[in-house]
């Protein structure tokens, strides 16, 4: 299956093959900052599952991570594994927004205060095993 995506202004497109290794939400310091909101809600592919078209940018937020953007609108696309072969794709960027549901929370340690998590699903207080 291919679910295809891309930013605000269509600059840059995407496409996804098959299924992500997992759905999880991330309440990070960094995930917070970089994505300029509570959390970020990705989809996790191997990146040789990804085509993309269009002119990204890169920002180095981590020794692991670069963080992905639109060129021209500044749309926050992916967070790039360094090291490995995985990278998150933010899960509103894909043209079917509801195509994916979390699995779990994870780095609720950091979690804003007023997020209130009550939907059920599993948290982590960092990285999910």
């Amino acid at each position: 299956m291919i679910r295809e995506g891309g930013c605000l202004c269509g600059a840059v497109r995407f496409k996804a093959v098959g299924d992500p290794v997992n759905v999880r939400v991330c309440h990070c310091r960094n995930c917070q900052k970089a994505m300029g909101s509570p959390f970020f809600a990705r989809a996790l592919f191997d990146q040789s599952a990804l085509t993309v078209e269009g002119e990204t940018g890169r920002y180095p937020s981590s020794e692991a991570l670069d963080r992905v953007f639109c060129k021209v609108c500044g749309t926050r696309l992916f967070a790039w594994r360094k090291i490995g072969t995985m990278a998150g794709v933010a899960l509103a960027a894909f043209d079917d927004r509801n195509e994916f549901t979390p699995t779990d929370h994870m780095w609720v340690s950091e979690k804003m205060a007023w997020v209130k998590l009550e939907d059920g699903l599993p948290q982590h207080a960092k990285t999910a095993p």
